[in-house]
């Protein structure tokens, strides 16, 4: 069931999505050569605590840190750790959410760590654009598949792929909503978008095949033939006429 928020629920969830990006900033900021994605973590849960809110990933399914940190070929959900420290070429993935007043709100971001190969570079431009496309797209009244191709569409045509075992979904009241959004899709196929919806857009763009491979942890999903992967990701709100931007 696709949950339609009040605008006093979509002011509540665009200060906390405020909050949020605030916090991806200042984590990127510190997520350099010589850094443990541990370090982020730490970093993430104390502006968190400064900000008067909440980790929605923590232990959500038992998953054990407040952020993910997925590091080159690692698609999503990388868990951090102590041990995995950032290295000179290597692309970032964080993914934080944030649970304020009670509502949730989403983001990712890949980022460069220090200089990085121009096909990386390229990757994560790709992936950004990819999502900028979708989010032209969206207004009360559009089908959501429209979303969906335009992701795909601009990924392909780049010589790219995108993941088809993970997607973007519903967001607000829950961690994870209806409706289910994939990065593929055909134009005017699937759920018409309604003002008031709340939904976490997110292409998962792969420079290899779209296959994955999930690590013994149960959590880090990465490209099966060790490419690279890069993730972006925002939550917004549908209006009659497009979109509020809720995590900027």
């Amino acid at each position: 069931m696709i949950i339609i928020k009040t605008q006093s629920e979509i002011e509540i969830m665009r200060q906390g999505g405020k909050i949020l990006a605030q916090i991806v900033k200042e984590v990127g900021e510190a997520a350099k050569p010589g850094v443990s994605t541990e370090e982020l973590n730490y970093l993430a849960e104390k502006l968190m605590r400064k900000y008067k809110a909440e980790p929605s990933f923590k232990n959500y399914r038992g998953y054990p840190k407040s952020i993910c940190t997925s590091v080159n070929d690692v698609i999503v959900h990388g868990i951090p750790s102590a041990e995995a420290v950032l290295k000179n070429g290597d692309i970032l993935g964080l993914d934080i959410g944030l649970k304020y007043k009670e509502l949730y709100t989403d983001m990712a971001v890949t980022i460069p760590i220090g200089r990085i190969s121009k096909a990386a570079r390229r990757l994560i431009n790709v992936t950004k654009k990819s999502l900028e496309l979708a989010l032209k797209k969206v207004r009360a009244g559009q089908a959501l598949g429209d979303i969906c191709y335009a992701v795909q569409n601009y990924a392909e045509a780049n010589g790219f792929d995108v993941i088809r075992d993970l997607v973007g979904h519903g967001v607000g009241k829950q961690v994870h909503e209806d409706p289910k959004i994939p990065n593929y899709g055909e134009p005017g196929s699937g759920v018409i978008l309604a003002e008031g919806m709340t939904l976490a857009i997110e292409p998962m763009v792969v420079a290899g095949y779209p296959e994955i491979s999930v690590d013994d942890d149960g959590w880090t999903a990465r490209t099966k033939d060790g490419e690279l992967a890069a993730h972006f990701e925002v939550t917004l709100a549908v209006t009659r006429d497009g979109l509020q931007i809720l995590t900027k």
